[in-house]
């Protein structure tokens, strides 16, 4: 086997060293609150029967799509699936991809054109840095969720170049941070400096609105932005993503987003596992109900909160209505240790370290989902107050 470069091997040692290096995890029984199957989804046995169900029904026995969308992998289920999520999502249309990653560097790296600016929240995940980084658009971030810093930032832009179309770019609900932007406040910003703002909705879908629709939708600007990201890897716990639209952008991407063109399709059971999740949260078996398991994460995310208050733990969070909340524990070796403590105690509490996020702002990432207990959330909250005091001594 041919070794590795040495100035590779160099860059290991150093993450090591660290106390950063990155390796994959061994699957366990610990209690959950780590994964982002907020709904519990990915485990959901009604869903796994109803895309059976829906590939019985379709006559559909092939295990992949068998080539691109744009040659031989564009199946009749793709058809179905893009209508049902333009009609759940209250959009023109929908254009599914394979992953959200996929979509985030497909827009980005095909939409802003040279001479166009790209203005970005600085905490915005690493695949729309890298879908922006592809592009020849000019691209600055601004501060993470100050608007009054984006609206300095689009006068600068405006004063130099009256010319270019101005991006404008943010997450309904952060990934490292668990928080939500003023969505109400960039829309108005942006349609008052013809600024086009997309967000990416990844972890918002299935926690936020009545059926999961997201959290634009449930503010109801949904028909504010030019395009949303929604990925069904975390709350609908299957796999893709879909970049939400007008014709007209959906019709742009299949013809430039080089992540859609060049890329076999998804295979079929994928697109009848998101349509399952659809359609269970549009109905839950019956016309007209809701899918109940949304309120019951949303319960649990108002009990997680309210024990954060009652436990004295809040100041040491970063404040978040979301499904994910961090607890900041700074320096890698303090994080992993406090980590394994809880792992001791049986909970999966993954620590977030740096190089992915800051030098001193590394955190223990808490996912709440609705299978969990209100007694679980208690227990594993009660353990890490223990843990605050003995670092207190």
């Amino acid at each position: 086997m041919v070794e590795l470069p040495k100035r590779l091997q160099i860059k290991l040692s150093e993450r090591a060293t660290n106390n950063a290096l990155r390796q994959l995890p061994i699957a366990n029984h610990l209690i959950d609150f780590s994964s982002n199957d907020y709904l519990g989804f990915a485990r959901d046995e009604a869903v796994f029967k109803m895309a059976s169900e829906i590939l019985r029904n379709e006559g559909i026995r092939t295990n992949g799509a068998t080539g691109s969308r744009l040659l031989t992998g564009n199946s009749e289920l793709y058809g179905q699936l893009e209508a049902l999520l333009a009609k759940f999502y209250d959009t023109e249309a929908a254009l599914v991809f394979n992953s959200g990653y996929d979509a985030n560097i497909g827009f980005f790296s095909s939409v802003p054109q040279r001479g166009d600016v790209v203005l970005y929240d600085e905490l915005c995940h690493a695949s729309i840095r890298d879908g922006i980084g592809m592009s020849n658009a000019q691209h600055y971030k601004f501060k993470h969720n100050d608007v009054e810093d984006l609206y300095r930032s689009i006068e600068r832009v405006k004063s130099k170049n009256t010319d270019s179309i101005i991006y404008v770019v943010t997450e309904s609900v952060f990934s490292m941070d668990g928080d939500a932007p003023d969505l109400e406040a960039l829309a108005i910003l942006c349609k008052a400096n013809g600024c086009y703002l997309v967000v990416d909705e990844a972890h918002a879908v299935g926690v936020y609105g009545e059926k999961g629709e997201g959290l634009l939708h449930q503010l109801v600007q949904q028909d504010k932005v030019f395009a949303r990201i929604i990925t069904f890897g975390k709350a609908m716990g299957c796999h893709g993503a879909a970049i939400l639209g007008s014709e007209a952008l959906k019709s742009y991407l299949v013809n430039f987003a080089r992540s859609f063109i060049y890329t076999t399709g998804l295979p079929p059971h994928s697109l009848a596992t998101i349509l399952a999740v659809h359609q269970r949260l549009e109905n839950n078996g019956q016309v007209g109900t809701p899918f109940g398991g949304i309120q019951t994460l949303k319960n649990n995310i108002q009990f997680f909160n309210a024990r954060l208050i009652a436990l004295g733990l809040e100041q040491y969070f970063i404040p978040s209505n979301s499904a994910i909340h961090c607890c900041l524990v700074p320096g890698n070796k303090q994080v992993k240790y406090w980590s394994g403590q809880l792992r001791e105690k049986g909970f999966d509490v993954k620590p977030i370290m740096s190089p992915t996020v800051p030098k001193g702002q590394e955190r223990l990432r808490f996912c709440i989902h609705s299978y969990n207990s209100e007694n679980q959330i208690n227990s594993l909250l009660l353990h890490l107050e223990m843990l605050v005091h003995l670092s207190e001594k």
